[in-house]
């Protein structure tokens, strides 16, 4: 089930700006929510990437924060899948497993960022206005 949390504040945000997070570990998800909307951003949280793809549209997307290691399919797997959908939104990869061989398959669908877990909320925020300053 996907949840929305949050709502930009009076800021310079707009209130359009949703940003996904698909993480299969609920503590991260609900860690990122909190720290996104604590940001003035908006979030939708999803449990696996099976979740995020069934999305009938992506148009609300403007960032995803996406974890590399999950049950089920993969965040390579899930940026294989954006690809082939003519992803139009910027990827912040997300992981506690770094190998050689998975960063190099990830740097193929062109993340913004590619975080280490854990990681300081501070590296997550600066990723997410990077990706969406170049977005705009």
């Amino acid at each position: 089930m996907t949840t929305e949390t949050g709502c930009a504040p009076e800021s310079s945000r707009s209130a359009m700006i949703i940003v996904c997070i698909v993480d299969d570990d609920a503590s991260v998800r609900k860690s990122l929510a909190n720290l996104l909307r604590s940001a003035g951003y908006r979030s939708r949280v999803f449990a696996s990437g099976e979740e995020f793809l069934a999305l009938e549209n992506f148009d609300d997307v403007a960032c995803l924060l996406l974890d590399l290691k999950m049950n089920g399919l993969s965040g390579l797997d899930v940026m294989r899948a954006l690809t082939l959908k003519g992803r139009k939104f910027p990827v912040i990869c997300m992981s506690a497993h770094w190998d050689e061989a998975t960063l190099a398959e990830s740097s193929r669908y062109e993340p913004i960022e590619c975080l280490r877990k854990p990681f300081n909320g501070d590296a997550l925020l600066s990723a997410v206005e990077f990706a969406l300053q170049r977005e705009r």
